[in-house]
């Protein structure tokens, strides 16, 4: 990377003024408009509210464009500074700030034409702009401008749960119940909108006072598809922004909706993940599953709508959302939200977004995001930055099953949440090539047996009978739907439906999907194999017709309406994204742990908005059944509520310390938490997750909110001049982060990392262990040591590379306090150079 070392520019937690350079496509026409996010070198507005200032053993200072800040002394206060109302406040310097964007395109573009879509002042100091290539170059060589980014794309990546982390009995009643828990606390989600009159955003759940907090200022858009009174005590802001998509002329505004309100159903979940109200009745397709809840149900919600069914979203629709968010003042921003894909330029962490969102973070908001869906491959997280804390997902102890009784005695697993045929009765299976009707042949229509299409079938053939469908790499492709077979199966009076794995569809994941008839879809190529072979082997055909005489196969559906709970819980679900993080495109690693934690991402029940269409099966329905990493993310932004309603003071590090240090490594019965290595028969390949797979390890709810000790980082803002960290500072490396982990992309021979913590609770000690990584030697000390309320202690780690190697190993450090408090901050060093021999292997 020619003169720039990257490891020495993770600069402890946060660099922002970069060196004048521009991303542009390869390929691109000079004469093409395309949009542009530009960034100056002055500082925004948010900058200006209070300074961060810490002075001491770790030779930390913030510096600032915004100026000011002196040092302290004696203990380090926690705190997430809050500067008032910043939007009544600012209004004045944001005007001027958007008169000298102004100012500036017309000095540089001399009376060529351009847009400006959007001026950011409060989190950037930048602007959004429809340009040419030739423009954006000279843009970028203009002394006021730091950086020139092409726009790019991106993308959206519980009734049980609370109950599987432990809330009802460990943090709700901490904070005085589910009527109480995250009250005052405002979560502001970057999203695909919501939907406001569903039940789990109602602000009369209580008979409590539900006041809008008082440092909050949003508003609410008033459109026809999001008319006034839309918002409430509960959801207390709601916009949109799609100025970048509108430029491109791919917004639909009808389709997509040109308001807060959410075609799509993703961010209407997300949000009722994180803070949907307690208590709201789960019913899809006819059926009781429930009862849903929030991660914390009395805090408040704020909507950024950036994302869209039809195209997704772009980073200048999201950096204007998260800059709002942010003036709005919410207390935590949750992205379910990831790259389309690496940022390009000289590293990851300084696109756009992440920029925004460290700028954020100053301002005391916690930042949680997405890890993305591109597992289980090395290097596959999408979200990249030390300040941003990154979600992977796991599953919970609740599924659902279903099976399907033949008349040999055989018993097949499925899915599908659907009622059961007659307990006391077999019924005759017929295929839907066997069902046909007289004016229809299986060589007129090669999808027939997909069951779409009712008036190619004889109804008397499958009246009170088990129709058998395929289920091809059609509906995979969402060109053939569940929903659809089953309409036409009750159209054709059927007693319930098989869909048989087509042979060519192997590995799929399947999720339980909703059937108001009894129905069943065999997941598994082999038993569907089974299926047909019994079938098949019961027909009597006609020796010269070809047509059946004779359905000789029976079978009853047992249905899958009843939830099972397993021990082996949680493990790492195959399509999380792992790292180790990617510094660039390249891409060399970064000495940062990602993901940071696990939380439950599999099959979780929440909200869905009354028009979403991002899944056919659960259109028209209020609730659905969605896994992913999107998921995963809310319920950490709703813990993170609770642990800021406790601990109102806590910087976003002091919460990601909270989170990190007291997460579990194990499962429900003690065991190592596995993660799953494959897409394909993924509970056949499961081996000891590691850092990279889970981070920290799976969330503790009731564990983060009695922490015993953190580990705070005090940011710093350095000038990217591409001089190596070391002439700043040796001590400002991505290892030597005070994160609640330890990540060495490159051991040479030796190194010393130190940490230091602080006490949170009552006086403690505790003592040191430890578990080196292999090819590592490695001692802590102080081995023992005592800390009182408030105060800290420093740890200093030797690390010794005794092997050559480049696979990644992992260990552990453990803290154990007299009082019951446990900490566990996980090691990874990836590639090890020994001093005695210069050969890695």
């Amino acid at each position: 990377m020619g003169n720039v070392d990257l490891k020495n520019l993770m600069l402890l937690f946060w660099l922002v003024l970069v060196v004048p350079y521009c991303l542009c496509e390869d390929g691109s026409d000079d004469s093409t408009s395309a949009v542009y996010i530009v960034s100056l070198r002055n500082a925004p507005s948010s900058h200006y509210y209070g300074e961060l200032t810490k002075m001491g053993s770790n030779g930390f200072q913030v510096k600032n464009g915004g100026g000011g800040g002196g040092a302290s002394s004696g203990r380090t206060q926690f705190h997430k500074p809050r500067y008032g109302n910043a939007t009544k406040t600012n209004k004045r310097y944001s005007s001027y700030i958007a008169q000298v964007h102004d100012s500036l395109l017309k000095k540089v573009l001399k009376g060529e034409k351009y847009l400006k879509l959007y001026s950011y002042h409060y989190l950037i100091n930048g602007f959004a702009v429809l340009v040419t290539q030739q423009q954006a170059e000279k843009l970028a060589q203009s002394s006021e401008v730091s950086n020139v980014v092409l726009d790019f794309s991106v993308r959206t990546a519980t009734t049980h749960t609370p109950q599987f982390l432990g809330l009802p009995r460990g943090a709700w009643s901490q904070e005085g119940g589910f009527d109480a828990a995250g009250e005052g606390v405002v979560i502001g989600f970057v999203d695909t909108g919501i939907d406001p009159m569903h039940p789990s955003f109602a602000d009369n759940k209580s008979e409590h006072p539900y006041p809008v907090p008082t440092h909050f200022s949003g508003v609410c858009e008033v459109t026809r598809d999001f008319p006034s009174g839309s918002c409430n005590r509960k959801l207390v802001g709601a916009r949109h922004f799609a100025a970048s998509a509108i430029t491109r002329g791919i917004f639909n505004s009808t389709q997509d909706y040109a308001s807060p309100f959410d075609g799509d159903g993703h961010g209407t979940h997300t949000a009722a993940v994180a803070a949907g109200n307690h208590g709201i009745p789960v019913i899809v397709a006819g059926h009781h599953f429930g009862n849903a809840s929030g991660m914390a149900p009395r805090s408040h919600i704020a909507v950024y709508k950036a994302l869209y069914k039809s195209f997704g979203g772009f980073a200048a629709d999201v950096v204007a959302a998260i800059d709002q968010a942010a003036q709005d003042g919410v207390d935590i921003i949750s992205l379910s939200i990831t790259p389309n894909r690496r940022p390009p330029g000289v590293a990851t962490f300084f696109n756009p977004i992440d920029m925004a969102l460290l700028s954020a973070v100053k301002a005391g908001i916690f930042v949680v995001q997405a890890a993305g869906n591109t597992g289980p491959s090395p290097t596959s997280v999408s979200s990249f930055s030390p300040w941003i804390f990154t979600v992977g997902a796991a599953s919970h102890d609740r599924t659902y099953s279903n099976s399907i009784f033949l008349g040999n005695n055989v018993t097949i697993p499925g899915v599908g949440l659907a009622p059961g045929t007659s307990v006391s009765k077999l019924y005759t299976l017929i295929h839907a090539r066997d069902a046909l009707n007289n004016d229809t042949a299986v060589t007129d229509d090669m999808y027939v047996n997909e069951c779409q299409d009712a008036s190619k079938f004889s109804k008397d053939l499958i009246r009170g009978n088990l129709l058998m469908c395929s289920y091809s790499i059609r509906f995979v492709l969402g060109l053939s739907t569940i929903k659809q077979a089953l309409g036409m199966a009750k159209n054709l009076s059927a007693a319930g439906v098989v869909f048989y794995m087509d042979p060519f569809v192997i590995g799929y994941q399947i999720n339980p999907v909703p059937m108001k008839m009894p129905g069943i879809i065999i997941a598994s190529t082999n038993d569907s194999k089974v299926l047909m072979q019994y079938y098949n082997s019961s027909l009597e055909v006609d020796a010269v017709t070809k047509k059946v005489t004779k359905f000789g196969a029976v079978a009853s559906i047992h249905g899958g309406l009843k939830a099972n709970y397993s021990n082996a819980a949680p493990k790492v679900m195959y399509y999380s994204a792992r790292g180790p993080d990617p510094e660039d495109t390249l891409p060399h690693v970064a000495d940062i742990l990602k993901p940071n934690l696990l939380a439950p991402g599999n099959l979780i029940w929440a909200a869905w908005s009354s028009l979403g269409t991002d899944s056919v099966e659960f259109q028209g329905e209020n609730f659905a059944i969605m896994s992913g990493t999107s998921m995963a993310a809310p319920h950490v932004a709703g813990l993170a509520a609770l642990i800021r309603q406790k601990f109102p003071n806590f910087s976003p590090a002091a919460v990601a310390s909270a989170l990190s240090t007291t997460a579990s490594q194990h499962d429900k019965n003690g065991g190592l938490i596995m993660a799953q290595r494959s897409y394909a028969y993924a509970d056949l390949n499961l081996s000891p997750a590691t850092p990279f797979d889970m981070g920290s390890g799976f969330l503790n709810a009731t564990g983060a909110l009695n922490p015993g000790l953190i580990f705070d980082s005090t940011p710093v803002v350095l000038n990217y001049t591409g001089q190596n960290c070391w002439s700043y500072n040796s001590t400002v490396c991505g290892p030597d982060l005070n994160l609640p982990s330890i990540t060495i992309s490159t051991l040479n021979q030796s190194r010393v990392v130190q940490r230091t913590v602080q006490n949170v609770g009552g006086n403690e000690t505790y003592s040191v262990g430890w578990s080196a990584p292999y090819g590592v030697s490695m001692s802590v000390s102080p081995t023992h040591f005592s800390v009182a309320g408030g105060e800290k202690q420093v740890l200093s780690v030797l690390l010794n590379a005794t092997t050559n190697s480049s696979v990644a190993s992992f260990g552990r450090i453990g803290l154990f306090g007299d009082q019951g408090h446990v900490l566990n901050i996980p090691l990874s060093v990836i590639v090890k150079i020994s001093s005695y021999n210069n050969t890695v292997s």
